[in-house]
């Protein structure tokens, strides 16, 4: 599918596919492959560390960047963002599905020719253009790998500095080390909208990251939140390898198997996915925001030294005030960017024009009445 960009490809079913959601024969093959196989993967990737170990031996995981929010909340475009810049490193759609052995399939693919690509837009339809080279989230892969229940909606999925998990720990370094030295850079960069129930526990494994964790008004947000889920509802339905694809890169944030994920809270998952399936969407997305964004609140209210590493961005600022936004986080993230660079980068950003919230009085009454409390610690104060 056009989250990952391949060449298209027949489909399962006899129904017209979209063909932004299609996936190609040797990818679905491959993906299950790696998918089904965690245990044997992570032997492999041990495996790869140990015969390239002289390469990474002098290499060390240096303030590593993460981007983290809500899914809609900005965090690809400000992932494609910093990507650009030399001294960092991310995972791309190229990197799947071999993505536990970064330094082997990276060095094979330096070695296959490479056809002419042109940027295609992806399955979410939001502008956004992507090439097998644009930075992609896939380090989820690696959290599944480990923690099978991770997006267990009947578990939950927060992690603090007090828990431990060291053969993830070390398989976890390990793994930025090889990406880092295949691509010859200095600082990792992830985005993971699922780490924001880990930011306690990255903070204790890399105390230097920098945390950008990205926040958008909840109408706007909840508005686009149900366009993409009702694209991927469609979109999976007519094409079943999508629906599979999703699963194995770890992206349960739209579509048939549409997940909450569990932020300690069980009672509250539970009522959010209850919403969902009784078609509630208005009240299931606003109560969700505002439970994702509350445990964020809590969490970096109760961690000074966190807080302290972390930056908020809210979507508005990006898109409103985009060159002071942009000085602000590269600042933060420690990444030099020179004002030409910075201003070219800001002429690219502005508020969506391709859709409109469009809510009824009694809708948006319900988002404010669940969203305000929490919207207001982050600065939205409605007038």
């Amino acid at each position: 599918m056009s989250t990952s960009p391949r060449p298209d490809t027949v489909t399962d079913t006899g129904a017209a596919p979209d063909p932004d959601f299609q996936v190609t024969a040797w990818m679905h093959l491959a993906g299950g492959w790696v998918h089904r196989h965690p245990r044997a993967w992570i032997r492999l990737g041990n495996l790869e560390t140990r015969a390239v170990g002289d390469v990474i031996e002098d290499v060390s995981v240096d303030r590593p960047i993460y981007v983290a929010g809500l899914a809609r909340a900005g965090t690809t475009i400000l992932l494609e963002h910093l990507a650009g810049h030399p001294d960092v490193a991310s995972h791309r759609y190229a990197d799947f599905p071999f993505l536990p052995i970064p330094y082997w399939w990276n060095r094979w693919l330096s070695l296959v020719p490479g056809a002419h690509e042109e940027a295609r837009e992806r399955a979410h339809k939001d502008g956004i253009q992507v090439t097998s080279k644009s930075p992609e989230a896939f380090e989820e892969m690696l959290w599944m790998a480990f923690f099978p229940d991770a997006h267990d909606p009947a578990h939950s999925s927060v992690l603090g500095r007090k828990d431990r998990h060291p053969d993830f720990e070390t398989f976890y370094d390990q793994h930025i080390r090889k990406l880092l030295a295949i691509r010859r850079r200095r600082r990792y960069l992830a985005k993971g909208n699922y780490n924001l129930a880990r930011l306690g526990y990255l903070h204790r494994l890399y105390p230097d990251a920098r945390f950008l964790v990205m926040i958008r008004d909840p109408v706007w947000h909840i508005a686009s939140l149900m366009k993409q889920q009702a694209l991927f509802v469609a979109g999976e339905s007519r094409e079943p390898r999508a629906l599979e694809h999703m699963r194995r890169v770890g992206h349960y944030e739209f579509g048939l198997d549409r997940r909450a994920i569990n932020l300690g809270d069980g009672a509250l998952t539970e009522r959010v996915t209850a919403l969902w399936e009784s078609g509630r969407e208005v009240e299931g997305w606003a109560r969700y925001w505002a439970a994702v964004y509350q445990h964020v609140a809590d969490t970096l209210e109760a961690d000074a030294a966190l807080a302290e590493a972390a930056l908020v961005v809210r979507y508005e600022d990006l898109c409103g005030d985009a060159d002071a936004t942009l000085r602000r986080v590269f600042q933060f993230a420690d990444l030099a960017l020179s004002d030409p660079r910075r201003a070219r980068l800001a002429e690219g950003l502005h508020a969506p024009t391709y859709y409109q919230p469009r809510f009824d009085e009694r809708e948006r009454a319900l988002i404010e009445e669940i969203t305000a409390p929490v919207a207001r610690r982050f600065g939205y104060i409605r007038t």
